[in-house]
């Protein structure tokens, strides 16, 4: 079940449901134990001050599914039963475990297992959990006794299966709401739209256009349920949203106010979408993929009517098993080919997607390693770093030449990149760079094979952050900073702040950071104020965090002056309602990070 940071151990284990998705994603370590799981290894798992991180919640718990056949010998489930043992799962274990319960970054959960460990073991572990990982569902009155037994019964039954989501179903939900006729043909308002932010209202289900150099909210835009990202066509003219209920929101910035033009929902629950930036496909075609059912969706650019469906079920790049479940994490648009790299998680592999001609559509995988998540290009476009999370390694693409070059270990525990950093390093010169989820390290891995080919894919230096949890780092190409969030780690203090590394002092031998006190400066007084995701404006002289309060507290975005790291401005309003991802239009259509 889906491990939370309420109580990561020492080694730092730190569970998420990302942002989006997802980021907010969902992503965790979670270890299935060996042994059966003790009242003394509760007693670090009991409730602290601290409220727990909630995890996002996956969308197809609200589906109403078929009961599979009961076989002789399984615990009886009534319906209602079963439809709540349903909500809890996809809500809390689904991320981690797999819809089909066949196991992703967590363990499998499938009957030949469940039913060996048995329903007392089962039982006993869903309420203590496991240093290792598992939530203590139970001592921590998550669950309550009742649902604990319903857990460990509905785990010994099989599991159900979701409803596919194909063409007919995407065409019922497609709406032009503006037909591309209707729409301006030049910008229609004095927004410097490259300066605009996209910032996710997490449970409000909204986006909030920001500007950048005001700090007004321009307008808000109702999308699907938790936008995970927001991505910006190669003209800059359009944002695409996408939420874990895998609704697309496509938002014309040329019109007087900023607004929806169309929607569509490419499957019951998503993470991930893109657009075509190579040059003569500007703005013609868009891309999104689906974390159930697994698949990917190539539509119409400005109007998002699905034009190809592709399935991402196959098998795994190391056993040559097959996965039913295979999820899309992430997608990157090349600078260098008519191609997105197509991140299939569970499989381990990348789907080269050519779309200059989508009816015979080509698609070339590119294996790397199990367990893919998100990651980004390094400063000069062509190669692409990606994190596979649970098995700690990085996976390096030249997107020149469509090749991998090779997988690495990243350095440390979980890599949690979002898409990671671009720096010069005073002594490696150009490297990529990722913190993790798992533990404080921040890791450094030479980029340029050309000037710098003797650290060329090679992790160079690792320093320490402030703890485990970080899910973004951040920097620019005119800032002399790295920043490193620790949003999901459970003290409070570290979680409220970010650590602030000098790039110059990265040539010492210990380099150390400067720790700023970003939940302090919001000057809100409630909550962990959990701060996440740095992201720059246009010309790379502030960097924006969001401190992200539960729904019913206050939230707000905390702008800090990058050459003097001093507090800038904040911005507050009761709109501002779980702000997390922002996404600035001229450095996210760009690459720039």
């Amino acid at each position: 079940m889906m491990l939370t940071i309420k109580h990561a151990g020492a080694a730092g284990l730190i569970g998420v449901a990302l942002l989006a998705a997802t980021a907010l994603s969902s992503i965790a370590m979670a270890e299935a134990p060996q042994t059966q799981a003790t009242q003394p290894e509760a007693q670090s798992h009991q409730k602290s001050d601290i409220p727990p991180y909630v995890p996002n919640l996956n969308t197809l718990s609200g589906e109403k599914l078929d009961q599979p056949g009961q076989k002789p010998g399984d615990p009886k489930l009534s319906a209602d039963e079963f439809a709540q043992a349903n909500k809890i799962f996809f809500e809390r274990c689904a991320g981690c475990h797999g819809v089909l319960r066949k196991g992703a970054t967590g363990k499998p959960l499938t009957t030949d297992i469940t039913r060996k460990r048995g329903y007392e073991y089962l039982r006993d572990f869903i309420t203590y959990g496991s240093p290792a990982g598992m939530p203590n569902w139970g001592t921590s009155g998550e669950l309550s006794k009742e649902q604990v037994d319903l857990m460990a019964r509905y785990l010994l039954n099989e599991p159900a299966t979701p409803p596919e989501f194909g063409m007919k179903e995407m065409k019922a939900t497609w709406k032009v709401i503006v037909p591309v006729a209707d729409r301006p043909t030049k910008k229609m308002n004095t927004i410097d739209l490259d300066n605009i932010f996209s910032v996710t209202l997490r449970d409000s289900g909204e986006v909030a256009l920001i500007d950048g150099a005001s700090k007004n909210i321009v307008t808000r835009v109702k999308t699907g349920y938790a936008v995970h990202i927001s991505r910006v066509s190669a003209s800059g003219r359009y944002i695409y949203v996408i939420g874990r209920d895998a609704k697309i929101d496509l938002i014309d910035l040329w019109m007087p106010t900023p607004s929806v033009v169309a929607e569509v929902k490419i499957g019951n629950e998503a993470r991930s979408v893109d657009t075509s930036k190579f040059k003569g496909y500007e703005d013609k075609l868009a891309i999104a993929g689906a974390y159930w059912p697994p698949q990917f969706v190539i539509m119409d650019g400005p109007t998002l009517e699905p034009l190809k469906i592709v399935s991402t079920r196959g098998m795994t790049e190391d056993t040559q098993e097959y996965h039913p479940e295979p999820r899309v994490a992430a997608i990157f648009a090349s600078h260098f080919a008519p191609e997105w790299y197509v991140n299939v998680k569970e499989r381990g592999v990348i789907d080269a997607v050519d779309y200059s001609d989508i009816t015979a559509l080509k698609v070339r995988e590119i294996p790397a390693e199990r367990f893919l998540h998100d990651g980004g290009f390094d400063r000069s476009g062509r190669y692409l770093f990606v994190a596979a999370n649970a098995r700690n390694r990085i996976g390096i693409v030249d997107t020149k030449t469509g090749r991998l070059i090779k997988v690495i270990e990243s350095g440390g525990k979980t890599p949690h990149p979002g898409r990671g950093a671009n720096i010069i390093h005073p002594t490696y010169g150009p490297v990529w760079t990722t913190s993790h989820l798992g533990d404080e390290t921040v890791s450094f891995i030479g980029a340029d094979p050309e000037k710098h080919p003797q650290y060329a894919w090679k992790v160079v230096q690792t320093v320490a952050g402030q703890g485990g949890g970080s899910l973004f780092v951040k920097s620019h190409p005119k800032s002399k900073n790295l920043y490193v969030d620790t949003t999901l780690n459970p003290e409070a203090d570290i979680s409220s702040s970010v650590a602030v590394f000098k790039i110059a002092d990265l040539a010492q031998k210990k380099p150390k950071y400067i720790t700023l006190p970003i939940g302090e400066w919001s000057g809100i007084t409630e909550g962990q104020r959990r701060i996440v995701q740095g992201e720059f404006n246009k010309d790379g002289n502030e960097v924006w965090f969001s401190v992200w309060n539960n729904k019913s507290q206050q939230s707000a975005i905390v702008v800090v002056d990058d050459t003097t790291l001093k507090l800038k401005s904040v911005i507050k309003d009761p709109a501002l309602i779980t702000p997390t991802g922002k996404f600035n239009v001229y450095n996210t259509r760009m690459d720039v990070y």
